[in-house]
């Protein structure tokens, strides 16, 4: 390749679609562009073309050589004999299809005949569990559906098709292995689980190498095989063995690269693939940063002032513990769950309290995650926080104690849309293994001498009374 050589990543998110275009040699980012998405829990995927034909105007794309798609995961995307969408895609978000995941997780045999068959156990999140909701309520539009494919994988098509270069649906193995029904430790689709879902079977999307081409556009442009936004993140972060992700964006995500494949019967540990051929066990949640604009916007405070106010408070909050199940949660399978606030006196009835509490009570939501993988072996040397929250200082601060481990704050970035770069520069390049590129880390935060036992305890004794109702 040249110096100059560029390549594009496209993170399609929940919120919107952004485009970075990189250096395919070094990563450097060259320039970058971004259209948002309506608000919801389901949207039309034109609106996802709509947004991409947005953000690639002005000649962002001029010079680029390759493109890569990293989309948000789960999401089902429904499409009749012609390719025309059946109904608006159903998010990862969207909780209607809990009942549905219940009955599926029963109907298997439980937990273990989902690990054993997929490697992750269904919520609602899941693709498999929509296809069910779909079956259940709405009969003549999953009579209509032909084949399921997955957001990333239909804006990939998209692009194909505008350019006259798509010959078939395609996914890759990161994003296949959130749908419910591939599997990331055999390789191979269960399509008695998508038949289960729905009734019968449809045509889902071939899963191609890690380093393919999707197709190439009619001007040369190869389209990579694209994979999920956390695949994504977990490429442009060029992750080496002992860093752990937290991810504090609208969701919450603990995820980590590993040599095989982890079986967590508790549910907790989804068992995903990765985007360069190795497995990606990853914890979610619902429930991340918006927790703390939630609390920001109860509190009459802007997020600095929420900022400042955490910091004021002792670690624990005078005894003040907040349960963050805002939306409902994911991880633990609470969906018709809500907030909770415990432990609260005159003493500690301050609003640097409760702040404190919702930055502690966000991130112990994701301390059980990493606390997860530490359970199976995974070694944890320092945690990467990204996201949105990650820009927070009471969080960078309070984060390492919690997570008993040493925080890294990369230099803010768009790491999905980065990886997609990366994965587009490696299909581009023909070489056996993705191009070296550098992560550049914003700050780092020791693990204080401060003990924080008592704040992850009353928090899991919160949870433990939330299973009880």
């Amino acid at each position: 390749m040249s110096a100059r050589t560029l390549v594009a990543g496209v993170d399609s998110s929940t919120q919107s679609t952004k485009i970075v275009v990189c250096d395919a040699q070094t990563g450097q980012v060259v320039r970058a562009s971004r259209a948002p998405h309506p608000d919801g829990t389901e949207v039309h995927p034109d609106r996802w073309w709509e947004a991409y034909t947005q953000a690639s105007g002005d000649g962002i794309l001029d010079g680029v050589d390759s493109i890569a798609v990293g989309g948000q995961q789960h999401g089902m995307v429904t499409l009749d004999d012609d390719d025309e969408v059946v109904r608006d895609a159903l998010l990862w978000n969207d909780t209607r299809s809990a009942p549905a995941a219940a009955d599926l997780v029963a109907e298997l045999g439980g937990v273990g005949a989902w690990v054993d068959a997929v490697g992750s156990v269904p919520v609602a999140s899941f693709t498999v569990t929509k296809l069910r909701w779909l079956a259940e309520h709405e009969p003549d539009n999953a009579a209509r559906v032909a084949r399921v494919v997955l957001p990333h994988d239909w804006l990939t098509g998209r692009i194909l098709k505008q350019g006259m270069g798509f010959e078939r649906w395609s996914t890759d193995r990161g994003d296949a292995s959130g749908t419910g029904y591939w599997s990331a430790a055999t390789g191979e689709y269960r399509l008695d689980l998508v038949e289960r879902a729905l009734g019968r079977v449809v045509d889902v999307p071939e899963v191609i190498a890690p380093a393919a081409a999707a197709g190439r556009t009619s001007s040369g442009v190869i389209v990579a095989a694209g994979t999920g936004d956390n695949m994504g993140a977990a490429l442009g972060l060029t992750l080496t063995p002992g860093d752990v992700v937290v991810s504090l964006g609208t969701s919450g995500t603990v995820f980590t690269p590993t040599d095989g494949p982890i079986r967590d019967e508790t549910g907790a540990i989804a068992g995903f693939a990765d985007a360069t051929g190795r497995h990606l066990p990853l914890m979610c949640t619902l429930n991340a940063a918006r927790v703390l604009s939630a609390t920001a916007t109860m509190m009459g405070v802007d997020l600095a002032t929420l900022d400042r106010l955490a910091l004021e408070a002792e670690s624990g909050a005078g005894g003040l513990s907040m349960l963050p199940y805002l939306d409902g949660e994911r991880t633990p399978d609470l969906p018709l769950a809500t907030g909770t606030l415990s432990g609260l006196t005159r003493a500690n009835a301050t609003p640097a309290n409760l702040a404190r509490a919702a930055v502690e009570g966000m991130l112990c939501n994701l301390v059980a995650g990493v606390d997860a993988l530490r359970a199976h072996g995974v070694q944890v040397d320092r945690v990467l926080l990204i996201g949105g929250a990650a820009a927070s200082r009471a969080v960078r601060e309070i984060a390492p104690g919690l997570f008993k481990a040493p925080v890294v704050v990369p230099t803010p970035a768009e790491y999905v849309g980065i990886g997609a770069a990366r994965q587009a520069a490696w299909a581009l390049s023909g070489e056996p293994e993705p191009p070296s590129w550098q992560l550049v880390l914003d700050s780092e935060y020791d693990v204080p001498a401060v003990d924080t036992s008592g704040v992850t305890g009353r928090y899991a004794a919160l949870l433990a009374k939330m299973h009880d109702r």
